[in-house]
């Protein structure tokens, strides 16, 4: 009796590892096509903005892509273990090796059993690499982002040199003299600005250096002058910043959630008053940190049922299945979290829609495939 206990027992292990050979083979495959599909799309666009409208230079703006390498990972692994669920079982039902396994008494709940397994193991992994990883990588690349503006247009060793800043009609709007650039720091600065109406303002400063949010003088003087060449007020600070350009902080700050895991996020909110358009859109990532991993079972959950081929077909739907199942997921979701940003849905419900839309459908498809196959 022992002996043919221990030997069922290792038939079962021998049918885990092969499910589970055949689940991490394709969850591999398809977490590296998803992330390149995504690289090659939205973020190569992302890389060529940067470039073009920002001032950063290829390397740094190739360094930030893969600083939110994690954030990219942690999108593709849902998509990359439906994948590997729907055209491993859709393999073994084409090849009739789920008949047989039916035959010698395992029904779809033991040959789902390593599958759901691994799903929470990649969930639990996903949650990890979102509550690790994730912030500091994103709180790092907005670091380079905003080092990189702060370098641009500085021709550092160059003596006597102007930038003019235009205005929308592309007349000019300041004009910014530079006595020579040494270790970045600007010096013996001298700005004209003509953006107030019968206005001109001169700025004198003897430093100075860019930021993202425009330039900052130190040691500087500015005179207000009218248009009959009066001037009307005199002001010394040790210390200004005069926007100019194309200011990204504002920006980069819109990701401040990623930045955070879901403990310093809850601080976050409970600690700072926030509008309630932004307060809003901060509690939906903050439900979503939570929700997102999750998806990776919902998706197992829908993704067995219809991996299961009926006898009269004959070729793998596997992936024609992933990639509707993908769409119908990222349409749900982007339509909740449009609606609960817009306050049409509560913050929970607008992260946590697509994970209910998908598990009860799940639910429904897995019961009626269990029965019709016991």
């Amino acid at each position: 009796m022992l002996d043919k206990i221990s030997e069922k027992l290792n038939n079962v292990t021998i049918l885990d590892k092969y499910i589970l050979k055949q689940i991490v083979e394709m969850f591999l495959m398809g977490v590296c096509v998803f992330t390149s599909i995504i690289f090659a799309s939205d973020t190569f666009i992302t890389l060529i903005k940067q470039i073009s409208l920002f001032g950063i230079p290829f390397k740094v703006a190739l360094m930030i892509i893969i600083l939110n390498l994690p954030s990219v990972v942690v999108m593709t692994i849902p998509m990359g273990v439906l994948l590997a669920t729907v055209m491993t079982l859709n393999k073994l039902s084409l090849a009739s090796e789920i008949t047989v396994m039916r035959a010698c008494g395992i029904g779809l709940n033991r040959i789902a059993k390593p599958i759901f397994i691994f799903a929470i193991l990649m969930s639990l992994f996903s949650f990890f690499i979102n509550e690790s990883i994730v912030p500091v990588m994103t709180k790092q690349s907005k670091d380079l982002a905003l080092w990189a503006l702060g370098q641009k247009n500085i021709p550092d060793g160059k003596k006597n040199f102007v930038f003019k800043e235009l205005n929308d009609d592309g007349f000019l709007k300041r004009l910014f003299y530079v006595g020579y650039c040494e270790d970045k720091i600007l010096h013996n600065i001298t700005v004209l600005d003509t953006s107030k109406k019968d206005t001109l303002q001169i700025l004198q400063a003897k430093e100075g250096k860019t930021s993202p949010q425009g330039w900052n003088f130190e040691k500087a003087a500015l005179y207000t002058i009218d248009g009959d060449g009066k001037v009307l007020n005199t002001a010394l600070f040790d210390e200004s910043v005069v926007s100019f350009g194309l200011d990204m902080s504002k920006e980069l700050n819109k990701n401040v959630a990623k930045e955070m895991n879901f403990t310093q996020l809850v601080r976050y909110i409970a600690n700072n008053t926030l509008p309630q358009s932004q307060k809003r859109i901060i509690v939906i990532e903050l439900f979503d940190k939570i929700a997102l991993p999750v998806t990776t079972v919902a998706l197992v959950l829908i993704g067995v049922p219809l991996a299961i081929t009926p006898p009269r077909v004959r070729y793998n739907r596997g992936f024609l299945f992933s990639i509707l199942i993908i769409f119908i997921y990222y349409l749900i979701r982007a339509l909740s979290i449009s609606f609960g940003e817009g306050g049409r849905l509560e913050p929970f419900l607008a992260a946590w829609m697509p994970n209910i839309v998908l598990t009860v459908w799940g639910l429904i498809l897995y019961y009626k495939k269990v029965y019709t196959i016991n």
